[in-house]
């Protein structure tokens, strides 16, 4: 993909703030017609830019207003250890985020769970099950401001 001029970080944008803008939405404000915006839409996504256009939720009303930060360590760090960790951390739906890290920890997850009860029940049955984890460290967020999207 070439170099993302004025017009296609303006897209990316206003889209990041309102998936569900409609072409002729975008048009107005960016002062074009709509077959030059659509075609810069479908080209950034046919290119990858855009990957998945998604609804984010308000976690306090789907019971899910505890956010945990958990580091892990693995016992060896082969490509199949790792990939089996990615894939075992991602089939959990407590499970948000997941990252390779560098540093004192391997990996780090964002979970998102109910109440202690919901947390407590995801480590002893889920997390600790999981046998190449030899140690975790939580982080418990206290309070957070929400940033949708990139700067571009």
């Amino acid at each position: 993909m070439d170099k993302l001029d004025q017009t296609d970080r303006k897209i990316l944008q206003l889209l990041q703030q309102d998936c569900r803008i409609t072409i002729k939405e975008l048009s107005e404000k960016l002062y074009l017609s709509n077959t030059p915006v659509y075609e810069r839409v479908k080209k950034l996504e046919r290119n990858g830019i855009i990957k998945n256009y998604v609804a984010v939720l308000d976690p306090e009303k789907i019971d899910k207003s505890m956010v945990v930060f958990i580091s892990v360590s693995i016992t060896k760090h082969t490509r199949d250890v790792v990939e089996q960790l990615r894939n075992d951390a991602l089939a959990l739906p407590e499970v948000m985020e997941f990252y390779i890290t560098s540093g004192s920890f391997d990996a780090m997850m964002k979970i998102m769970v109910k109440d202690m009860h919901a947390f407590q029940f995801f480590l002893q049955e889920k997390l600790s099950t999981l046998e190449y984890i030899t140690r975790f460290n939580s982080t418990f967020v206290i309070s957070s401001s929400d940033k949708i999207g990139y700067d571009l």
